[in-house]
């Protein structure tokens, strides 16, 4: 579930409200933060899309794990990925992250003080049952999923005031106060749901129903927590919009659900599946060689892209008393060896992540400027004093292994913190400094978190791994039952609503939230309020610099690395527009088709290769358990959450991402 969150952050923390359209009360085809959307209100189709792109064929995806539910919007449940099943309000797009273009709402109006939004719903806006997407299954929508939902959409609404139906085309929604410049955008990324078939049914539970939808995708068929297929629907009611034009074009959307990633990379390089996006560097450097990848039937392509970062880490839950002390969690970063990590697990391909809002001009880099001083200042003695003299920096070591340096600047921190040394052995008040890392089972980051114990075990503590099945890790991550997990905090180019969830004292004790840490600080609570309320972007980059400070200096999780691209491997039958989205923001996978030529020379490359493939490896043999694993660096980019399929990971997470607009659900 809480992927799903990070999901909803990425796609709904992207885009404020426009000012010229706020300014004037006058309606808008999109809302902006810059001067103006890129695509104005006479647009054709999207810059990187083919407009003459042929529909048909299909697409077969590969996910770990499996699905018990199609309801996707509460905490319960390992939820499927319904990828173009559930419309929004507004749409974003791969080349335009600053803004939001109608989708169900063919227009907006902004109140001039912002403290309201309308939405104008299109009247050819239909369910897939053929009646009309009305204003009743908006406040319908807003409604179930702020008081039945999941708790980050409690969070994330909590500023509205009220929903109005002024027709049954038109809605409005009131805010608490106009200081919130991005709840207008929260608003049109709301998804909308049909409320005559929920009536019946309890929205609060898990449910294999086949859900009633209104996107160009529709539930074909599938089979309990083994596949679902998803099928293109002909007459959609928002095909020719110019957002849609040259997209969604295959007419079968296949998803088969694996029970490990090394079972899932060798039915992918056996033709099983078409597509695949790989989070390991150590499986891309090594894993897909292959006669199939030698004769050019699959490729093998990493492309840059421009999106933030985020953080991704070893959380140390703040719960825990042991973790209560600062120079402890500090030992606890000098004692992870990046650069050993990097050069002999990562094949060099990454770089330390030292910022919560990494690759973003939100990242607090050098000394605080005027403007960010203007805000720490009074809180001084409240926050770490080298939030004023250093830039943070985590710490480097020679890369040898031995990390000597760092090791013993730990033990100094350690021994200052009542920890001594006794035996070999970390003790305080009686108690061994012993702790837990909570891992799923046959988590690739074992190969990761083996060293940092061993590191650990030369400063006296002892870390046990400890992985447990999916459920299990589920229910311990979602109720805070660890010491320490891996994570990723994403951000968007533009933070808002979502830090409240990431970082306030009210979330850390909430159940299925996303305040992993379990930070509790009035000083941390306060920033967050001001930096959602920040009146220009400009102010909103600097309150994010000053939080961003003070978390780095405060050591509360142990940073990763980042690498800023996407890795993706896919049998060549695709056509592919000339170019890429510019910005890069998405990679348009959403805008491939099949080309029937590539189709036809793949299955006679298939046909004349069937005899080697017969003695090789035709089918994708199982793992034992002990082999499997989930993709080691989570967080390499942040799209990888743009969907979330329940017990799927990232490989089927980072391709229907892209394949739906970024459509996060």
């Amino acid at each position: 579930m809480k992927s799903l969150l990070v999901a909803a952050t990425l796609v709904l923390g992207l885009a404020l409200p426009g000012l010229a359209a706020a300014q004037s009360g006058e309606t808008t085809h999109a809302l902006t933060l810059g001067d103006a959307p890129k695509y104005g209100p006479d647009f054709k189709h999207l810059d990187y899309v083919n407009p003459d792109a042929p529909k048909g064929g299909s697409i077969r995806y590969g996910a770990i794990g499996g699905f018990d539910s199609f309801n996707e919007f509460i905490v319960r449940g390992d939820p499927a990925a319904l990828t173009g099943l559930v419309e929004r309000l507004t749409m974003q797009v791969d080349d335009d992250s600053l803004s939001e273009y109608g989708l169900i709402a063919e227009t907006m109006e902004v109140a001039p003080d912002n403290s309201w939004i309308v939405f104008n719903l299109r009247a050819e806006a239909r369910w897939h049952d053929g009646k009309p997407i009305t204003a009743d299954d908006v406040v319908f929508s807003f409604n179930s999923l702020k008081e039945k939902g999941a708790p980050f959409y409690r969070y994330y609404y909590a500023n509205v005031e009220k929903a109005e139906i002024l027709s049954p085309r038109k809605v409005k929604f009131t805010f608490a106060s106009s200081n919130n410049r991005e709840l207008p955008v929260i608003m049109g990324q709301l998804p909308v749901l049909p409320k005559h078939y929920w009536e019946g049914r309890n929205f609060e539970e898990p449910s294999l129903d086949i859900p009633l939808g209104s996107g160009p995708y529709k539930v074909k068929s599938f089979e309990a927590g083994r596949s679902i297929t998803m099928e293109r629907v002909p007459d959609y009611w928002g095909k020719d919009l110019p957002v849609n034009i040259g997209t969604d074009n295959f007419d079968l959307v296949r998803t088969d659900y694996y029970r490990d990633p090394t079972v899932t990379l060798e039915a992918f390089k056996s033709g099983a599946f078409d597509l695949r996006a790989e989070n390991s560097a150590k499986q891309w450097a090594t894993g897909y060689d292959s006669p199939a990848l030698r004769d050019g039937r699959f490729k093998m392509e990493q492309i840059e892209t421009d999106n933030p970062q985020g953080m991704q880490g070893f959380v140390l839950n703040l719960r825990r008393p042991i973790f209560q002390d600062k120079r402890v969690r500090q030992a606890m970063i000098l004692a992870f060896d990046f650069e050993w990590s990097n050069k002999t697990l990562f094949f060099g391909h990454y770089k330390r992540t030292r910022s919560y809002f990494q690759n973003s001009p939100m990242e607090a880099k050098g000394l605080p400027s005027p403007e960010e001083l203007k805000i720490l200042e009074p809180l001084r003695g409240k926050i770490p004093d080298e939030v004023f003299t250093t830039e943070y920096q985590p710490p480097k070591s020679d890369g040898s292994g031995s990390n000597r340096d760092n090791l013993a600047e730990a033990a100094q921190l350690l021994d200052a913190a009542g920890w001594k040394l006794e035996n070999g052995h970390r003790v305080k008040d009686g108690k061994p400094f012993e702790i837990e890392f909570l891992l799923q089972a046959g988590d690739l980051f074992e190969r990761v978190v083996q060293p940092y114990a061993k590191s650990l075990d030369r400063l006296g503590i002892k870390l046990t791994l400890r992985s447990v099945d999916p459920s299990q890790y589920q229910e311990r991550n979602e109720n805070y039952d660890f010491d320490l997990i891996s994570t990723v905090i994403p951000q968007s180019l533009s933070p808002g609503n979502e830090q409240r969830d990431f970082w306030s004292s009210a979330a850390a004790d909430l159940p299925g939230g996303r305040n992993e840490i379990g930070l509790k600080d009035p000083v941390i609570d306060d920033l967050v309020e001001r930096l959602i309320a920040a009146p220009t972007r400009a102010e909103l980059i600097t309150y994010c610099q000053a939080l961003d400070r003070i978390l780095q200096w405060n050591y509360y999780v142990v940073p990763n690395w980042h690498l800023g691209a996407v890795r993706i491997a896919y049998w060549d039958k695709f056509g592919r527009p000339e170019k890429l989205p510019e910005p890069t923001y998405g990679v348009g996978l959403g805008a491939w088709w099949i080309d029937p030529a590539k189709e036809a020379a793949l299955a006679a490359k298939l046909k004349a290769a069937a005899p080697a493939a017969d003695s090789d490896a035709a089918a994708a043999p199982e793992a034992p358990a002990e082999e499997a694993a989930a993709p080691e660096d989570r967080g390499a980019s942040p799209v990888k959450y743009l969907l979330y399929g329940g017990g799927a990971l990232v490989a089927l997470i980072v391709v229907v991402g892209f394949l739906r607009r970024k459509k996060a659900t």
